[in-house]
């Protein structure tokens, strides 16, 4: 049987210091294609000088950027990455046995994501198995969900794949709160503007958030990263309430 050719779609901005990995991790596929939203370290020549064809594309939201990405590529098969992810060796091995295997009625494999996180791999705390849906056969994906919380959603059958992609998450602690200050933005910007009671129901949901991580979800197991890791989840949960009130504060200003 033919081996089907595979693409690789990828986003990214700024990412020079972690997209070197992704790159090497997916040299059996048959084309990249890096989208780039106006990187300022580098990173376009980089993914150049290792092969990738880059195309610049101002940013237009997370679910966009990735539709947009995944149609620039041009084979069958499209795996679709982020620039802080690459490919396990066990994960390319399967990816090769899967599309070469599939029928024609299997559109898309998903597969766990492992993420590394102060210096651990952490496996609990909600964080793992986080099955992401990511290898589409062409026209039979598109990338849904409301920004910045994407999905790629399938027509027709998926299989699972067992093995992860790896995930470098996050720099360290200030850029992990970084991220939760721009996502508690778009989530606050992208809604209604609410009132004094939706903070106060924040300050519940920021409870239960951080009991699901650390207890439920144990993320204990994963020692002080696990327990930084829900105490950051809580705090975004409550800052996505306290940022839709605030722009309900700023709305009413605006006419005073």
């Amino acid at each position: 049987m033919k081996m089907p050719k595979i693409s690789v779609a990828v986003i990214a901005k700024n990412e020079v210091d972690r997209i070197g990995r992704l790159l090497k991790s997916v040299d059996f596929v048959d084309e990249v294609v890096v989208v780039d939203s106006g990187s300022t370290d580098g990173t376009q020549d980089l993914c150049r000088q290792m092969g990738a064809r880059v195309i610049f594309n101002e940013w237009p939201g997370h679910v966009a950027q990735k539709q947009f990405a995944m149609e620039s590529t041009q084979y069958e098969w499209i795996l679709s990455l982020d620039g802080d992810e690459m490919v396990s060796e066990a994960l390319i091995q399967e990816i090769l046995k899967a599309v070469k295997n599939a029928e024609p009625d299997v559109s898309g494999f998903s597969m766990p994501r492992l993420s590394k996180y102060l210096g651990r791999w952490i496996k609990h705390g909600g964080w793992y198995p986080d099955r992401k849906m990511r290898l589409v056969r062409r026209g039979r994906g598109v990338w849904k969900g409301v920004d910045p919380h994407d999905k790629l959603e399938i027509d027709g059958k998926v299989t699972r794949l067992k093995n992860p992609i790896l995930h470098d998450v996050y720099r360290g602690i200030s850029d992990h709160v970084k991220t939760i200050n721009s996502f508690s933005d778009i989530y606050a910007t992208g809604r209604a503007p609410a009132n004094s009671g939706f903070v106060l129901v924040g300050v519940g949901h920021a409870v239960v958030k951080f009991l699901e991580c650390y207890v439920w979800k144990l993320g204990i197991l994963d020692g002080v990263p696990g327990l930084i890791i829900a105490m950051n989840s809580s705090w975004y949960v409550f800052l996505k309430h306290a940022k839709a009130w605030e722009l309900g504060i700023l709305t009413k200003d605006d006419f005073n």
